[in-house]
């Protein structure tokens, strides 16, 4: 595997487990200097050894709950003190409460709408400053391709990656010429611990999500991390402002 991000100070938010160290391991395994951040410190420490041992570089981390803009001011600033800049920023922090709307509280829809777009808007509203002063910066968020095609029982999780699609486009075009691109990977229905549980508990459910697949079956995580490893490179300097579908096919152009 090649070492294209060899020096590339980068950060990857919601680490601890599932999409989230999938991207880890691969942007070690391609030479990043990784700080990672989770909610959930010692799953997160488990994971920091886990990439650590593989690359021989162990992670800088960061605990905390990132819809709180200080906490994401503290993992922007960790960054900077750990490695003085920030070239990435990977954020996958999210986690859908998936169930039909009219089961929603306003606790369980606050909950999505902070998990999944304040703790975007917040990692690049603090990590937007140091790109622009260096000339350049790779931002990939994790979407959904359930925006794109209405899956049952995401509306209020869609309401929440809709935000992060359009907060793409729109960083996008803002900052094109300061050498920061900024685009979005949108799975489908992913092999996590969360889809293994969907499917031991609600089998029909999780069959419904794979059923708008074409190809028959969910993605694995490394298939995300390839596409994130791409847009982290300099190989993509020209592409910017994307929802890229890593999907199977569920959706087409």
């Amino acid at each position: 595997m090649s070492k294209h991000l060899s020096g590339k100070v980068t950060i990857v938010t919601g680490a601890a487990r599932g999409i989230g160290l999938a991207i880890a391991e691969r942007l070690a395994a391609d030479g990043a200097e990784l700080v990672l951040s989770d909610l959930d410190g010692d799953v997160l420490a488990q994971a920091c050894d886990k990439v650590g041992g593989a690359s021989g570089r162990r992670p800088v981390s960061v605990v905390g709950d990132l819809s709180d803009q200080e906490v994401s001011k503290r993992l922007i600033d960790t960054a900077i003190k750990a490695f003085g800049a920030v070239h990435v920023l990977v954020n996958n922090a999210g986690g859908g409460i998936i169930k039909p709307f009219s089961e929603q509280t306003p606790q369980t829809l606050k909950t999505t709408i902070d998990r999944n777009l304040w703790t975007v808007l917040w990692a690049c509203w603090h990590a937007l400053p140091h790109m622009c002063a260096q000339k350049y910066g790779r931002i990939i968020n994790i979407g959904a391709d359930s925006v794109r095609n209405g899956l049952w029982d995401h509306a209020a999780y869609n309401a929440a990656k809709g935000g992060v699609h359009g907060l793409t486009t729109g960083l996008a075009r803002e900052y094109a010429r300061d050498g920061i691109t900024v685009n979005t990977v949108a799975p489908c229905a992913v092999n996590t611990p969360q889809m293994v549980e969907i499917t031991q508990k609600a089998p029909e459910l999780a069959a419904k999500f794979v059923s708008v697949i074409p190809m028959g079956r969910p993605g694995e995580m490394t298939e995300v991390a390839s596409m994130v490893s791409y847009l982290s490179s300099a190989e993509a300097s020209f592409v910017t402002g994307q929802v890229i579908s890593v999907n199977g096919g569920s959706t087409m152009l």
